[in-house]
């Protein structure tokens, strides 16, 4: 395969508007070059919309789409050098897997071109798979065909609209495996559009969350999941608790008192003013249940194989969740125990 040059994705204030709705509102990202970079949010964030503009198919309201050097923002799609791959597939049931792969590659002579399908069914480990038609393969099979179709011009950044979206939850999973070991290969940029939180922290290098047609924030996955800016990035992330309270003031050192209605707790230091209205984000897994703390008590217990997962009453009746080692199982159900955390492992947010 041929090496391309590796650009720079760069969305400069990129806007769209449907009338007085604003679909995507300024969005600045710069993305690495061969970075596998998800776009993470509920439907009607935005991030479809946004995928449209890189790709062509929606023209902003105002901002720019660079690549490397080059300004796309008024190109049409067919003059870009990006590809992009939907939810659909969109194979053509009549035409076998080569010449849906070879779609789109008539210009380049049949020599050539058979030479291409044949190494990108390679790629996508479906050799021996030329002759088939779609109907005849599995969901993942399907998938890795649209793929293989969609790096066939070699584009210099493929966009990937909920590509495993149609998939059960098995194959998706080993399919989710595949998609990065492909892009590993390549070193194509990918961006990928998902839902699905898990996905995006499987797949990607980094994750753009996106909230109400902004990016809330943009960081690794293990950055978004300890370190959330607000509680929508928190809980889109997992699990995670929020003990609400009042901040106090700034410490030496790296942490915060902040005072609940349980009593005072501590956690990473914040810019945050002295009394502002706060809550500590704490995920279950820091959570420890032990003899300092809150106090709490265990109003449920659930035995999950590798981990222990209690269900945790604050006197006014406020849950919390823990998750630990089966082997903590200890105190029986209505035990009046007390929950705490290292400061380390917790963050304060705005209420």
């Amino acid at each position: 395969m041929a090496d391309a040059p590796a650009l720079r994705l760069r969305l400069e204030d990129l806007t769209k508007r449907f009338g007085t709705h604003v679909a995507v509102d300024a969005v600045n990202l710069d993305l690495d070059p061969g970075e596998f970079f998800c776009l993470l949010g509920p439907s009607g964030c935005g991030k479809s919309t946004l995928l449209r503009m890189i790709a062509g198919f929606e023209t902003p309201s105002s901002g720019r789409v660079r690549l490397g050097d080059q300004d796309l923002t008024a190109l049409p799609p067919h003059r870009r050098p990006v590809n992009m791959m939907f939810q659909s597939y969109a194979l053509f049931p009549h035409m076998s897997v080569a010449r849906n792969v070879g779609y789109g590659l008539a210009g380049l002579g049949r020599t050539a071109a058979t030479a291409r399908v044949s190494e990108l069914l390679r790629l996508v480990q479906l050799d021996g798979f030329a002759d088939r038609r779609p109907e005849s393969l599995s969901g993942g099979q399907r998938q890795r065909v649209a793929l293989a179709r969609a790096l066939a011009r070699e584009p210099k950044l493929l966009l990937l609209d909920e590509p495993l979206g149609a998939l059960d939850r098995g194959l998706r999973e080993e399919t989710q495996a595949e998609l990065r070991a492909v892009q590993r290969r390549l070193g194509t940029a990918f961006v990928v559009v998902t839902h699905d939180p898990e996905e995006a922290m499987m797949l990607a290098d980094r994750i753009g969350v996106m909230e109400g047609g902004r990016l809330a924030q943009v960081g690794p996955a293990s950055e978004l999941y300890r370190r959330p800016v607000n509680r929508f990035v928190a809980g889109l992330l997992g699990d995670v608790n929020l003990i609400p309270g009042r901040l106090g003031p700034v410490e030496a050192g790296d942490s915060r008192m902040v005072q609940t209605p349980h009593g005072p707790v501590h956690a990473s230091a914040t810019a945050l003013s002295e009394g502002a209205s706060v809550v500590v984000a704490v995920r279950p897994e820091n959570l420890i249940v032990g003899t300092e703390g809150l106090p709490v008590t265990i109003a449920d217990a659930t035995f999950l194989g590798d981990r222990l997962r209690r269900t945790l009453r604050l006197p006014d009746g406020t849950l919390l969740r823990s998750s630990g080692r089966p082997d903590d199982a200890g105190d029986p159900i209505g035990t009046e125990t007390r929950a705490c955390f290292a400061s380390a492992d917790a963050v304060i947010l705005p209420a």
